[in-house]
């Protein structure tokens, strides 16, 4: 179904398309949100909801969630228009505006801030087949409740941060939590590591190296338990497990993105100081453009998602100044206007 034009879209509801989403309605211009994922902020949501951030500005530390939260309710006091579980699929050109396509819908604008992160992604999948059954019924790889793993024989798969960031939080909730993994190198801050090894010396959980899921043990409809191969010796085990969590990174694409004439290098978007991806009307920042000197932080994803709705709208309508003057002063906020 076609939706109303807007003055601005942003491909992506991860923390850097939020907040360019709450600043095209400090400048005036009417947004809308389009993301693949079926809700708001992006791997903050969707991988870690439950972990400290540290260098967000004007937080000591915040929860992800907490911060997804907080950037949802800054950008609705201006109502932008949220589309999720959309992927767009066509980029036309109609009537001097561009037209987004998505899956489900035709969505009309007049400019485009393209702030996809890494691009659409989806948790990777456990490749044996014994486990495909078991997704949603045992086997997750989205923790969306930690208090939900309490008391429970929790089994995490994988050698990375998510790894390890949710082996540590739930070594305190879960009756006990076992690390598999396929190698003894892990590619998990070392802190974090330390801190599940001494999870393990106390018996809090477990960490199983050179091992890696053979099949899964049921009682009926109920998953009880793994069995683990080693693939140094050749030999097998079980272990008692209510919940799989298979943390073994993601799969991500640029989709329909790499069709649009876009300078790309390395799967990134190629911008200028204005966040310009060399199409006219469309911007781009966060985590998905790439220039010299580049920092793949919230914090300068915040910076550049400002930068190109300043851009975008002076675009749209060359009366309006690029620099927008201090909020402290604006009118959209009941304050003096300058």
């Amino acid at each position: 179904m076609p939706t109303d034009i807007s003055d601005i879209t942003i491909i992506g509801g991860g923390p850097t398309g939020m907040f360019a989403a709450f600043y095209a309605g400090m400048r005036g211009a009417t947004a809308r949100i389009i993301d693949a994922l079926p809700e708001l902020g992006g791997q903050l949501a969707a991988l870690y909801p439950e972990k400290y951030i540290f260098d967000v500005a004007g937080f000591p530390k915040v929860l992800a969630k907490d911060l997804v939260g907080s950037l949802a309710e800054q950008m609705r006091q201006f109502q932008p228009d949220v589309q999720l579980g959309q992927r767009v699929v066509a980029l036309e050109e109609e009537d001097g505006h561009f037209v987004l396509v998505t899956d489900t819908g035709r969505h009309p604008t007049r400019a485009i801030v393209v702030a996809a992160g890494i691009g659409a992604f989806s948790p990777r999948r456990l490749p044996q087949k014994a486990a495909e059954p078991w997704y949603g019924r045992g086997i997750h790889d989205v923790v969306t409740s930690p208090e939900s793993y309490r008391g429970k024989r929790v089994v995490i798969i994988g050698g990375g941060d998510s790894a390890f960031d949710w082996a540590s939080q739930l070594a305190g909730k879960a009756q006990r939590v076992t690390l598999v993994h396929r190698s003894d190198r892990f590619r998990a801050h070392a802190a974090t590591v330390k801190e599940v090894e001494k999870a393990a010396a106390t018996g809090q959980a477990e960490i199983l190296t050179f091992h890696e899921l053979a099949d899964v043990v049921c009682e009926g409809e109920r998953m009880c338990g793994l069995v683990l191969r080693d693939v140094k010796q050749k030999t097998t085990r079980t272990v008692d497990a209510d919940v799989v969590l298979p943390m073994l990174g993601f799969v991500s694409d640029l989709g329909t993105l790499g069709s649009w004439g876009l300078t790309l290098q390395k799967d990134e978007i190629v911008v200028n100081s204005q966040m310009e991806t060399g199409r006219p009307g469309i911007y781009a920042a966060g985590d998905v453009t790439t220039y010299p000197g580049k920092l793949k932080l919230i914090a300068a994803g915040f910076s550049e998602a400002a930068i190109a709705v300043n851009q975008a709208v002076h675009w749209i309508y060359p009366e309006k100044k690029v620099a927008p003057g201090h909020s402290s002063n604006m009118a959209v906020f009941g304050q003096s206007d300058d």
